[in-house]
């Protein structure tokens, strides 16, 4: 969540883009600590079940998500420069 929160702060769509990649990828290691905590006894396997379904549909949002931002473009995306302040 962190990572796409920085990215959704950041200047562009292929910041963005890259920081939702991270948050990809770290769903993929949620899914492999799973398997550690599973072996080491501290979740049932049905917890196991249903927490790694979880991060594996939250990997497929992110990459449909990404799939879409690159299919549409934008040239840049709203920032403070373009806005004027009043002092």
């Amino acid at each position: 969540m962190s990572n796409i929160a920085e990215g959704f702060e950041s200047r562009t769509d292929v910041q963005f883009i890259n920081y939702l990649g991270m948050a990809r990828a770290s769903a993929g290691e949620v899914r492999a600590q799973l398997y550690i905590v599973l072996d080491q006894g501290y979740i049932s396997e049905e917890k196991f079940k249903g927490s790694y379904a979880l991060a594996e549909k939250c990997a497929r949002q992110i990459a449909k998500f990404i799939s879409y931002l690159e299919a549409n473009p934008r040239p840049r995306r709203f920032g403070e420069e373009s806005v004027a302040f009043e002092v």
